[in-house]
């Protein structure tokens, strides 16, 4: 492969089982189908694309590799070359007894009570966004709606400035869609970000406001300051985790409710019944889960009968496990009210996503708010709904008609 692989000059998939490649066009739309055919086959998947990688698409699997320190690495959290640039993003890139630390300094900042505080905000929020569609018979519900809430909650959290919105979803776009196969773009977004969060952490550090931002530049570890380059990289996290992931929870939701009034009548019709609002943003975010995440093998083993070995890359495929038969009943069928639901969409094991929280409060309030302001609204069928495929999962247009 090339240092400037482009998605032209690499060959499509036909065989998942032995050559997949999350970065494929028809990962977006169909990665549910693709992998419940892997997993009728063989519970591990392998490819070559990026060196030798393999991709566990049962429970079992993914629980064993995301919970085993001893033999699987966080230092190689995405698939990539294995030449590839990388740059500390801890906690999500830490190994234990490393990773404790760093979570315990973000964790804090997440916790239910902090997060509650912000609903009211964060509802005021999304109805702005919603009012500047009045009138309107047609919308892009990502564009003009989805992408945005997680935004505004990091930047709300963290004091990052909203105004460079655009910004962070370049980064995000370079970082997910092009830099996996692309060192130079992974080395470019490296630089820009690095650049971009030094400069804010260097002001909180001589002019301290109270927000999260001016944490991270003055964190210390029992009275010594953190390494430079791990502060940066908190930073890094939270904007490329805190973001995408929720954009493309919310806009999953979205197109999915677009073709499921049914559903919408139910839920805008108890609108008091929180239950029934949680059963169905939980059962989201096990069916449309967006984050798959990777290991690097460190020891050999054996996964689900499929021996892998130090140096090899496995693809963490979380929202493959919320499919297996085996862990749901009626796994192919989204249910509203699905009682039972134990997803794995936030992660496992001692890395399992810090942000949980914030992520739950903006998927909530952002569908409320829309389904209720929008109760008819469905898929224009005049345009195509666009994906994103690799580490990141979702719809980014999704062209829709506000009141049919």
């Amino acid at each position: 492969m090339s240092d400037t692989a482009t998605g032209s000059d690499i060959a499509p998939v036909t065989d998942w089982l032995h050559d997949w490649d999350w970065l494929d066009d028809q990962w977006g739309s169909n990665a549910i189908d693709i992998w419940n055919s892997v997993r009728e086959q063989c519970p591990v998947a392998s490819t070559e694309r990026y060196g030798r990688a393999f991709m566990p698409v049962t429970m079992e699997g993914v629980s064993q590799v995301a919970k085993d320190t001893e033999h699987f690495s966080s230092i190689w959290v995405s698939v990539s070359r294995p030449d590839a640039p990388r740059s500390p993003a801890p906690p999500i890139t830490s190994d234990p007894p490393d990773h404790k630390p760093h979570r315990r300094l973000l964790l804090p900042s997440f916790n239910p009570k902090r997060i509650n505080a912000i609903e009211d905000t964060m509802r005021d929020y999304c109805r702005s966004l919603i009012a500047k569609l009045e009138g309107m018979e047609s919308a892009d519900a990502a564009e003009q709606y989805a992408q945005h809430i997680p935004v505004f909650g990091i930047c709300h959290l963290t004091g990052l400035p909203e105004t460079d919105a655009d910004l962070f979803r370049d980064w995000i776009y370079r970082n997910f869609q092009l830099a996996p196969r692309d060192n130079a773009v992974r080395a470019e977004v490296m630089g820009e970000m690095g650049e971009y969060i030094g400069a804010i952490l260097n002001d909180r550090r001589e002019n301290p406001q109270d927000d999260m931002l001016s944490m991270i530049a003055n964190a210390e570890f029992d009275g010594v300051p953190v390494d430079w380059d791990l502060k940066v990289g908190y930073v890094r996290l939270l904007i490329v985790a805190g973001i995408d992931t929720t954009w493309s929870a919310i806009g999953s939701g979205l197109w999915h409710f677009a073709q499921n009034n049914d559903e919408v009548a139910r839920l805008v019709a108890v609108e008091n019944d929180h239950m029934l609002w949680q059963t169905g943003t939980e059962e989201v975010l096990r069916y449309y889960a967006p984050v798959t995440m990777a290991r690097k093998v460190i020891k050999d083993t054996v996964v689900a009968g499929c021996p892998v070995h130090e140096g090899d890359q496995m693809l963490v495929t979380f929202p493959a496990a919320n499919h297996d038969p085996e862990s749901f009943e009626n796994a192919e069928e989204f249910q509203l009210d699905r009682a039972k639901n134990r997803h794995v969409a936030f992660g496992l094991g001692v890395h399992r996503c810090v942000g949980s929280n914030l992520a739950r409060l903006e998927l909530l309030v952002g569908l409320q708010e829309w389904l209720r302001a929008f109760p008819n609204y469905a898929l224009d069928p005049t345009q195509q709904t666009t994906w994103a495929n690799g580490q990141v999962r979702g719809p980014r247009k999704i062209p829709v008609l506000l009141n049919r």
